[in-house]
């Protein structure tokens, strides 16, 4: 079993007077973050301040790109070329990694959001349109993406470093896919099960799926999703399993 993991969380998903999450709260439990950069959620306001926040809590910053759908929260498949997606991933990362600049730090990483994380996790021509942007962008940044998913296998291709991502609070499919939302049991809601679930990925490299199969599954870096209303009881429960099991809970280099 690895001695160490990060632990990610999506926040900066407010927009206007909407507020989405409890950032605050999560900030002290997690080691990287990944802000919503105001095509699925956010707004530069909300960008400012919770690349802020991170600095202050000295977490490592990532980018969460999406599809420009607010009000879909970004969940929604769209029909977009591999040009547009490498567009709006150029945008919306140079737009974030403006506000980091503006603070003294640096950007650590990019994870695509949503349906766009799905999308590329299985169309290689999308995946590789998602790490070019990256590498462009910068070639030190860090390509988080489904374990096992073609977003990973593009990310090394390209000569990016990638961080395998695992989720404590979503089911898995046979073939290693996270189960869509609209299907019963799709989020866990129970933090015991979560936890119950990372440690047996971290530990014997595997996880049980929706319909009861043992599938291979290797993690450089767990994620807690920030909307869900269990998500401080989750994460500061998980941050408690993991190092009471002796991992180090410690962001990606």
């Amino acid at each position: 079993m690895r001695l160490n993991i990060d632990l990610n969380c999506d926040l900066g998903e407010s927009f206007g007077v909407y507020q989405m999450g409890q950032d605050a709260d999560i900030l002290p439990w997690i080691t990287s973050a990944n802000i919503a950069c105001a095509f699925h959620a956010g707004d530069p306001s909300v960008m400012k301040r919770t690349v802020k926040a991170c600095v202050q809590h000295e977490i490592h910053i990532g980018a969460h790109p999406g599809l420009p759908d607010l009000q879909g929260f970004g969940r929604r498949e769209m029909q977009v070329t591999a040009e547009e997606v490498y567009d709006m991933i150029v945008y919306q990362v140079g737009a974030l990694r403006a506000f980091v600049q503006i603070e003294g730090a640096r950007l650590h990483h990019v994870k695509p959001h949503g349906a766009l994380y799905n999308m590329a996790a299985r169309q290689p021509e999308l995946a590789a349109a998602v790490a070019a942007a990256v590498y462009d962008v910068d070639r030190e940044l860090v390509l988080y993406g489904l374990a096992g998913s073609e977003l990973i296998e593009q990310g090394r291709k390209r000569g990016l470093r990638v961080a395998r991502e695992i989720f404590a609070d979503r089911m898995y499919e046979d073939d290693g896919a996270l189960t869509p939302r609209s299907l019963p049991g799709a989020v866990i809601h129970d933090a015991q099960q979560a936890i119950s679930q990372v440690m047996s990925i971290l530990e014997r490299k595997e996880v049980m799926s929706r319909r009861g199969l043992v599938v291979p599954l290797e993690a450089d870096t767990v994620c807690v999703h920030g909307d869900n209303e269990q998500a401080l009881v989750f994460v500061q429960g998980l941050h408690q399993g993991l190092t009471e099991a002796g991992l180090l809970v410690k962001g990606e280099k």
